[in-house]
């Protein structure tokens, strides 16, 4: 078996197309989606590897879309703060960046435009787990002289390995557990042999976060003060967060009042920074062992529970993602009286009864963040305030979505599957109204466990 036949075989990388690395080609080319990093990244690590074998440089290929149906200059100028550092730190390790605004419909017809410019001889794709085989085919005959390799970057026992969806945290968490001696290390930063010398083949676009104003967005959700996007800022969160508040996490987490968290799910979900990093600084901090382990269960098992859920139910977005139980209960329960009905705008507008709900959604709304404890109750409650579950499911999607920093991620689907549908859960007794025998939360149980004033006082004053 020869080096490269060895990095091809490496549990994170999963070869799709039947074609061979093409000796001829010029480079490797890395196309980057959900990884947008220069440090620490198994994809791009995996192309410098395999083209320091085949003695050619790297260049990097990352498509704007000029229109998203769900993203909006909130999202866009976060990720453009870290696209361009991400940029500046590739030229600093001699590797090339070509970066593209695209209409939807041109992304692959541009970056297979690309690829018969710089000819590659293997092209690289960071893995996601939304991405179906049928997606990959295609992918595959964009440009069929070079072979393509998805690398699953996101998370760090690679999800694949499980085969399956599992039912629960406690069956994932063994077969994780078995496997983080293999693969929780440092991923590492190599050396580029061949540097890529500018070809007038990859003349970018400016990365800028003035670019906003040129697309096609939605500007009725506007960017936040709170957050911004980048690697460095990502780092700055994770040094503050184990020097702050790692030391008694493990009792501080569930109080959304306290500035307890580490509020890393933006970079995260970007791709800004790795869970590799985040857990190896974690593991070796100077704090209690039960905080530790308090945050990387939910950074590793919970988090990545979440990515098993999305890879491999098609269905992550919506009710019929759920487990027969809890199918069965919400049907038995569909015709239950609500005591209160909104609609979806007044929902938006935290126009409820309820202080604590209308807090954490303005919260939303305002920061572009949620503390994950009051996620579960936001969720729970829309089920309760709505005619039918489905709506409600589809309703939380579309709010989590539009507003937080972290929308459209694994992790957001996997909460609201939770909230609404039980999923990774169990059935409750004794039965109630709505919920059946879906897990309930109200808002006198929830203000008992922290202190719910402070909050609302926070968020509405």
């Amino acid at each position: 078996m020869t080096s490269l036949d060895k990095l091809a075989d490496h549990p994170r990388v999963d070869v799709q197309s039947p074609a061979g690395i093409d000796p001829r080609g010029r480079c490797v080319v890395y196309r980057m989606r959900r990884s947008q990093r220069a440090l620490d990244n198994p994809a791009l690590e995996t192309a410098i590897a395999a083209a320091n074998l085949l003695e050619k440089p790297v260049v990097v290929f990352f498509g704007l879309l000029a229109r998203h149906p769900v993203a909006n200059a909130r999202h866009y100028e976060f990720m453009l703060e870290g696209l361009a550092e991400t940029a500046l730190q590739l030229r600093e390790r001699k590797i090339g960046f070509a970066f593209r605004i695209c209409s939807g419909a041109s992304s692959n017809r541009e970056f297979a435009r690309f690829c018969a410019q710089v000819r590659p001889s293997l092209v690289i794709c960071d893995d996601d787990p939304a991405r179906r085989a049928s997606r990959w085919m295609r992918e595959a005959s964009l440009y069929p002289p070079a072979a393509l390799w998805s690398v699953d970057a996101d998370v760090i026992v690679p999800s694949r390995l499980l085969e399956k969806e599992q039912f629960a945290a406690r069956t994932i968490r063994p077969r994780i557990r078995a496997r983080l001696s293999q693969f929780l290390r440092p991923v590492g930063n190599r050396a580029v042999r061949v540097a890529w010398k500018g070809d007038g083949a990859i003349a970018s676009s400016p990365v800028a976060v003035e670019l906003v104003d040129r697309l096609h967005l939605d500007r009725s959700v506007e960017p936040v003060g709170r957050f911004h996007g980048g690697t460095k800022a990502a780092l700055a969160a994770l040094r503050r967060f184990i020097r702050e508040c790692l030391p008694g996490y493990a009792g501080a987490r569930n109080h959304p009042e306290l500035d307890a968290t580490s509020q890393l799910s933006p970079y995260l979900h970007f791709g800004q920074i790795g869970p590799h990093t985040v857990a190896i600084a974690i593991k070796d901090a100077a704090a209690p062992a039960r905080d530790r382990e308090a945050f990387l269960e939910e950074l590793i098992v919970r988090r990545e529970l979440a990515v098993n859920f999305v890879r491999y139910n098609p269905y992550f977005k919506n009710l019929a993602s759920i487990e027969p139980w809890a199918r069965r209960t919400l049907t038995e329960h569909a015709g239950d009286k609500r005591a209160h009905l909104y609609n979806e705008r007044q929902l938006a507008n935290a126009e409820t009864h309820d202080p604590l709900w209308n807090a954490a959604q303005r919260q939303m709304v305002a920061s572009g963040w949620m503390h994950g404890y009051l996620r579960m109750y936001w969720a729970k409650k829309i089920l309760e305030w709505t005619p039918a579950a489905e709506q409600a499911y589809e309703i939380c999607v579309r709010l989590n979505d539009r507003y937080e920093l972290d929308g459209r991620d694994p992790n957001g689907y996997a909460g609201i599957a939770w909230a609404i549908g039980g999923k990774h859960d169990r059935a409750w007794g004794p039965e109630r109204p709505v919920y059946g025998k879906i897990r309930y939360m109200s808002l006198a149980s929830t203000s008992r466990k922290f202190n719910s004033r402070a909050y609302i006082e926070k968020w509405i004053g």
